[in-house]
């Protein structure tokens, strides 16, 4: 649900949420304050162990949807550096193959380039892998007739081992972007943030104190929620998997190929 909306609805919820929870407890302390002996204690000693435990869901949120990052940025290099190693290769190819073949992977580059800015799982993304799939057919039908029209020589095999990889790793990529952290983890972590943060409210407004306490810690929770879930939207968002390596890769093919024939 959450990867879904878009980020000013996801900002919205988990503020609402939060917020809203932060209320509830001032609101439930004022009332409560004339038993303020009796409920100092019990609330302290709730209020100390849930921060506990929901802290380790929310560095553990983290935790996954750091690594799911860090995983799709090393996808896009990995995947730039096999295209760029293809492009090289087919650079060494036999015409007609080889014009033909350049031509293909600048334009799987492009559509690669593209997917860094789709929403996974879209209408947009599934008709552009559609197409990166039939170049890719296209590419290895060129491949076999490389390898067909001079089965002894080199450059055709390992431009065809280069091109598998490229196959491969796009697959490798796609997994990435779609590889998310569980929806129930996300809504655990909001859920138990709010529940400590509207406990924290209620404490501190049963002993008669300020809530500039409280407002900090819903804010800085609510941020580090956002941060969560800004990291596990790769496309959009404030943090996102950049493409550099692939407009790199996507500059370079535009000098004339540094081999020939």
């Amino acid at each position: 649900m959450f990867f879904s909306l878009p980020s000013w609805a996801v900002a919205f919820i988990i503020f609402a949420v939060v917020g809203g929870a932060c209320v509830a407890g001032a609101l439930v302390g004022r009332y409560l304050r004339r038993h303020t002996e009796v409920l100092r204690e019990p609330i302290s000693v709730l209020q100390g162990a849930l921060l506990g435990v929901v802290g380790l869901i929310l560095a553990f949120g983290l935790s996954l949807a750091v690594g799911r990052y860090e995983n799709r940025r090393a996808a896009v290099v990995t995947e730039a550096n096999a295209i760029g190693t293809t492009y090289l290769r087919a650079q060494m190819l036999a015409e007609p193959q080889r014009s033909a073949s350049l031509d293909l992977l600048r334009r799987y580059t492009d559509l690669a380039l593209q997917v860094s800015h789709e929403v996974p799982n879209s209408d947009a993304m599934r008709r552009t892998t559609a197409e990166q799939s039939e170049l890719q057919r296209r590419l290895w039908r060129l491949a076999g007739q490389s390898v067909s029209g001079a089965p002894t020589a080199t450059a055709p095999r390992l431009y065809v081992e280069t091109l598998n990889d490229t196959i491969d790793q796009q697959s490798v990529r796609l997994a990435g972007l779609n590889n998310r952290v569980p929806g129930a983890v996300l809504g655990l972590e909001v859920i138990g943030a709010a529940v400590v943060v509207g406990l924290l409210a209620l404490y501190l407004s049963v002993l008669g104190r300020g809530l500039l306490a409280a407002i900090a810690a819903a804010a800085l929770v609510t941020l580090l929620l956002l941060v969560t879930f800004d990291l596990d939207r790769p496309t959009r968002g404030l943090i996102t998997v950049p493409a550099t390596p692939l407009e790199s890769l996507r500059a370079s093919m535009e000098l004339p190929p540094a081999a020939g024939p």
